[in-house]
């Protein structure tokens, strides 16, 4: 079965999407619908702008969000999902290619994300950091215990068996990188972010997304969608609509999530977006997975 995935923040960087654009009339044509939905010309950024212009969370998450989709838009006939899935932002991107929302209505979520994310960031100083072999259950263990001394800090993101992404304050994250060296992790890298996605530092941004989910029309999608929060294939609209908010301050489950897919039939799996970063955690979960970018 053909799989479709689709990459989150940190993939970008400056040029993406201009080939698309200069191209393919179609693409260009979906590139400028953008620049009108958003008021701005996102494409300047991202064909001609800074890594600090690209980098800020109200640009980034929209970037990314186009060239996954147009870059999956733009491959014909050759884009038949038959399940599809998304990391974190790329979660919207998968419905998209789902048929579970429109082009346009993708777009105005993301944005709306992506500014709501940005004023929960500005609130509390947070920051993430990747955690490198160490295992899943120590790192929880971590995380638990500098809770309980009244820090913020939660695994965000399980990317692949040994690598654990954290999230939380500055103070917390910079004490959980000292206790995971400590117990044995090879690296504990601070990451260049905005704040403390998927943790509960995230919570202010719940009620702007929710009113604007729930404002949006959802339809069944054509496909199953693999979820963020549970791992999940779900063609409930609104069940995908719940989940969407839930993820936010959840976890994202993608080591699980590659696992579902491969034992529900998953045999191809195109990574559509900017990067090539899913293609390397999906055969870090299983050596023995086919998985590509666009051809």
């Amino acid at each position: 079965m053909k799989a479709f995935v689709f990459p989150g923040q940190g993939a970008q960087f400056v040029g993406m999407g201009k080939d698309l654009y200069e191209n393919s009339p179609l693409a260009k044509d979906l590139f400028e619908k953008a620049n009108e939905i958003l008021g701005y010309r996102i494409t300047d950024i991202m064909f001609e702008g800074t890594d600090e212009d690209l980098r800020q969370t109200k640009v980034t998450q929209p970037a990314v969000y186009l060239h996954s989709v147009i870059s999956a838009l733009c491959m014909g006939d050759a884009f038949k999902p038959e399940m599809t899935a998304g990391h974190s932002l790329g979660e919207f991107s998968a419905l998209v290619a789902a048929g579970a929302l429109s082009f346009e209505d993708g777009l105005k979520l993301v944005y709306a994300r992506a500014m709501a994310m940005q004023k929960a960031c500005e609130l509390t100083p947070s920051t993430m950091a990747a955690i490198i072999a160490l295992s899943d259950d120590k790192v929880e263990e971590i995380c638990d215990q500098l809770c309980k001394e009244g820090h913020t800090v939660v695994a965000a993101n399980y990317n692949c068996p040994g690598q654990i992404v954290i999230s939380g304050t500055i103070e917390g994250i910079n004490r959980a990188c000292e206790l995971m060296k400590e117990a044995g992790a090879k690296r504990a890298l601070p990451l260049k972010v905005g704040g403390a996605f998927h943790s509960p530092l995230m919570d202010p941004a719940k009620v702007e997304l929710e009113a604007a989910i729930q404002a949006t029309q959802f339809h069944t999608p054509k496909c199953p969608v693999y979820q963020n929060v549970d791992a999940l294939p779900h063609t409930s609209p609104e069940e995908i609509k719940a989940n969407l908010v839930a993820q936010l301050t959840a976890s994202v489950k993608w080591t699980q999530t590659v696992k579902n897919m491969l034992a529900d039939g998953a045999d191809d799996f195109t990574e559509c977006g900017p990067g090539a970063v899913l293609q390397g955690l999906i055969k870090k979960i299983d050596k023995e997975a086919n998985a590509h970018g666009i051809a």
